[in-house]
């Protein structure tokens, strides 16, 4: 029978070396602080409990531990055990700088540095995150996992859970106008995931290019690139992406497009060229990635539908529970045409990286029981007010600033003088605010031509949305 002591504690693994039990003790606990092994504040087992692991006596542990301590290497208090103390270094004082203009960097040889870390985050592509609906989820959760059959428990079907394809279907003909049925929709871990499992697929059946919009994520650009697929960029004008550019392009057999809202420079593709996208895709036998990462969200204007109610057989409509709930669920979904479903199954299936089976029933209860819409419902007018707070804010501090993008979304696009974007950052950086400039997003085959801010306005919780809004408006022109 195993001794008492093997049930107690946490393992610790550690390098004793010589013959000289406590100082090896004390030299191999330094080494794992100094190096890095063992964080501040990780708790160390109990002098009884690493004693008898290590074949010593507990005195002897006991005294290395005291030692530690008094050094400032460890930290001991009633009913909190030893842990690794934290060794702070001192703070550097964060720059101010007069409300009236942007701050100016420090210039070389001043020695002071720049925050480590933004006081305030306007990137884009994030919704509030204190805002997940804890309480519904988790009522969803225990509704899910009381009525869950057994085999849902197992490693399950790379389609995903039948539950939720057949819950998704319904949802997606009903607000997006998405022709869904559940053997058509496969369940993935993050547009990210469905975005490599597709070009695998393109790939392996010999396309050679997708094509690309002028500006959007470079990590998207670079997945596609990575599945050994050239990504030529399409031009971009102020009706937004040219679509009538795939024509000239030879070899390429797929095109990715934000067509309901332009990421990240706002706007919907016009109905002519959604018609001419859908009409190049019949032509050529190419397809047509739709990337709808935030279409419940719109503000002004009538609901953008899908692109992929134009042609099923010719546009993968992509959707993702990222900025309508949080990212961190890592749900997201591919509704596919019939001839491309059984394949994408098949090549998540070969790599088995697929949603927890439980989140995949909770979100599925969640849609079902008109959670989903209640929260989307809420979370638009939220975002809404917030959109409009930022817009009154810009235009009574710096009135020649543009703002667009602002009819849908989670985000807005504040132009700048030609010229300025990379200095206005630097300012912006300095105030310990963290946003994008617009040539970010840029494809590197793209000239510049545009100059401004991309403010995720979704991104801050409640208390710290005013704060970034006076921050943002502190280094505008």
């Amino acid at each position: 029978m195993a001794s008492d002591w093997a049930t107690f504690g946490a393992d610790l693994h550690l390098e004793l070396r010589g013959t000289r039990l406590r100082a090896g003790l004390m030299d191999a606990l330094r080494e794992a602080v100094r190096s890095g092994r063992l964080e501040a504040g990780t708790r160390l087992p109990s002098s009884r409990s690493l004693a008898a692991d290590l074949g010593m006596a507990r005195n002897t542990v006991a005294d290395a531990y005291a030692e530690l301590v008094a050094e400032g290497w460890l930290t001991a208090r009633q009913g909190s055990g030893t842990r690794v103390a934290r060794r702070t270094a001192p703070r550097t004082p964060v720059p101010s700088a007069p409300s009236s203009a942007p701050p100016s960097p420090p210039s070389a040889g001043t020695g002071r540095r720049r925050p480590a870390a933004p006081v305030h985050n306007l990137n884009s592509g994030t919704p509030d995150l204190a805002s997940f609906p804890r309480a519904d989820w988790l009522k969803a959760y225990r509704r899910a996992l009381t009525d869950a059959p057994n085999e849902a428990f197992g490693y399950g079907d790379p389609h995903g859970r039948t539950e939720l394809r057949t819950a998704l279907a319904e949802y997606l003909a009903r607000a997006r106008g998405v022709h869904a049925r559940p053997e058509r929709i496969v369940i993935c871990a993050g547009f990210v995931h469905g975005l490599m499992l597709i070009g695998q697929v393109l790939r392996a059946r010999g396309v050679r290019d997708v094509a690309v919009e002028s500006y959007g994520l470079d990590l998207h650009d670079g997945l596609l690139r990575r599945a050994g697929l050239g990504t030529p960029a399409l031009g971009f004008d102020e009706r937004g992406t040219r679509t009538e550019e795939l024509a000239g392009l030879e070899g390429c057999g797929a095109v990715l497009m934000t067509a309901a809202h332009q990421y990240p420079l706002g706007g919907a593709l016009p109905p002519d060229r959604r018609a001419a996208v859908v009409d190049w895709a019949r032509a050529s036998g190419g397809f047509v990635l739709e990337d709808d990462y935030d279409g419940e969200f719109r503000y002004d204007r009538q609901p953008v539908g899908a692109l992929q109610g134009l042609d099923p057989e010719r546009v993968v409509y992509l959707g993702t529970a990222s900025k309508s709930l949080a990212p961190g669920l890592r749900l997201a979904w591919m509704v596919l045409p019939r001839d491309l479903a059984v394949e994408v199954a098949e090549a998540k299936g070969a790599v088995d990286w697929s949603s927890s089976a439980p989140d995949q029933l909770a979100f599925a209860e969640f849609l079902r029981s008109g959670a989903y819409d209640r929260h989307v419902r809420a979370m638009r007018l939220r975002y809404r007010r917030r959109r409009d707070q930022l817009v009154a804010a810009v235009a009574a501090h710096s009135p020649e600033t543009r703002v667009s993008g602002i009819a849908a979304g989670l985000h807005a696009v504040l132009a700048l003088p030609p010229g300025t974007e990379q200095a206005t950052l630097r300012a912006a950086a300095w105030r310990g605010l963290a946003v994008q400039g617009v040539n970010q997003f840029r494809r590197p085959t793209v000239p510049p031509t545009l100059d401004g801010l991309v403010v995720g306005y979704a991104t801050p919780p409640d208390s710290g949305w005013q704060g970034a809004l006076g921050a943002l408006c502190g280094v505008l022109p």
